[in-house]
């Protein structure tokens, strides 16, 4: 879709993957999306799932077909309606729109890591392309603040009031010290535990309890000096293999009629 063009370009990058923790972690850092998980997920058990259907959902709104899009959606929406508790609701367009920041602001932050800043140009579309990653979750249409800089006072504002739950930390450590996870991914979670703390915001990184000094700062430094100059170097295709991957497995999934 050529609406879509400079999203695409930032979302079709397998590196944000490594971004995946982070957004969860902020997402939980609300205390109503972390009461909605911890009351009505599995997540101690099964906490990669929240990620693969994450993962799922922007890659089929990004580059899915309308029915394809159309059915994720409905997806998404039947799966929240349950998620209900004193005092939130997980269709609440507050936490929806807070969810598609999220999502918007890791890929943004993992993507200028690794090819430096967007020029500003550039960067104001692909914030307006995000904006489809809130209405498809039913945030209503002119809730998406209106331009980066709106976004940035909204981010700053949620950043700077939130308050870190006990259940919050509870998810993170689920997610970040899997019990059942394949072999491969266990290996790998220290080095994303090392960059989900790097890249969380410091006041919401305290909040969980996660330490961040000059001698983590100075490893991070250096990881991503040896990282950025090799990942350009991967071919295109291969940095879009997970989400080739996932989109492959969705259309799987909708053939066989799982879930």
């Amino acid at each position: 879709m050529v609406g879509n063009a400079e999203m695409r370009k930032v979302a079709r990058e397998g590196a944000l993957l490594a971004g995946g923790a982070r957004a969860i972690l902020l997402q939980v850092a609300h205390p109503d999306v972390a009461r909605g998980v911890a009351e009505h997920s599995d997540f101690a058990a099964r906490p990669l799932d929240r990620l693969r259907a994450t993962l799922t959902y922007v890659y089929a709104v990004t580059f899915g077909t309308p029915d394809e899009i159309a059915a994720v959606t409905a997806m998404v929406t039947e799966a929240h309606r349950p998620v209900t508790g004193p005092g939130y609701r997980a269709s609440d367009p507050e936490l929806q729109l807070w969810v598609a920041a999220t999502l918007y602001d890791t890929a943004v932050v993992v993507y200028e890591e690794l090819f430096g800043p967007l020029d500003p140009a550039r960067a104001e579309k692909v914030y307006e392309q995000y904006a489809v990653l809130g209405t498809a979750l039913q945030v209503p249409d002119g809730h998406w603040p209106a331009d980066r800089a709106a976004f940035s006072a909204y981010w700053r504002h949620m950043v700077d009031t939130l308050e870190v739950a006990d259940e919050a930390r509870r998810v993170a450590h689920d997610l970040l010290h899997p019990v059942q996870a394949p072999l491969p991914l266990k290996a790998a979670m220290p080095l994303n535990r090392f960059l989900t703390a790097a890249w969380l915001p410091e006041r919401i990184r305290h909040g969980y309890g996660i330490g961040w000094g000059d001698a983590d700062q100075r490893r991070y430094d250096l990881l991503m000096r040896l990282a950025r100059p090799i990942y350009r170097l991967v071919p295109v295709p291969l940095r879009e293999v997970p989400k080739t991957w996932y989109l492959h497995d969705l259309r799987k999934r909708k053939i066989s009629g799982a879930g």
